[in-house]
């Protein structure tokens, strides 16, 4: 089983941007932690990060058919981007949605989510634990 794993926009900030919203770790560590999770659970996992739409709407694309399950943190892409939904709902992978902070518990703009519709599920304000879960969920270790 292969896995892709999008982090979207600002993503590849952790550790410097909002450390008490996000967390003190760096967004290598969320890699490393991200691969030992998906070691852990006996599958591949190739993991991308982009601050720009298009180049993410490009990556869900290219996933087609080469891909068993997407992982996705959309970032602020969350709340704006149809294309990103899009091109999930056309590629039609499993996807499970990822949120590092409870993005309830924020600015009211936070708390509708284009990705939500398509996704199998959504782990939100669990920081880094969250992926595990997700990947977890995809290869049916865990709800």
């Amino acid at each position: 089983m292969k896995l892709l794993v999008i982090n979207g926009p600002n993503l590849n900030m952790l550790g410097i941007r909002e450390p008490e919203i996000y967390g003190e770790r760096n967004y290598a560590s969320l890699c490393a932690y991200i691969t030992d999770a998906a070691a852990e659970a006996g599958v591949s996992c190739e993991i991308y990060q982009s601050n720009h739409e298009g180049a993410i709407v490009d990556k869900i694309q290219e996933a087609y058919s080469k891909v068993d399950g997407i992982v996705i943190n959309p970032a602020a892409y969350t709340h704006t981007s149809v294309a990103i939904a899009d091109a999930l709902s056309a590629v039609a992978i499993p996807t499970v949605e990822v949120h590092l902070s409870d993005v309830t518990k924020r600015e009211s703009f936070r708390h509708h989510s284009f990705v939500a519709p398509i996704a199998k599920k959504t782990y939100m304000g669990l920081g880094f634990e969250g992926y595990k879960k997700a990947i977890r969920y995809l290869t049916k270790n865990e709800d």
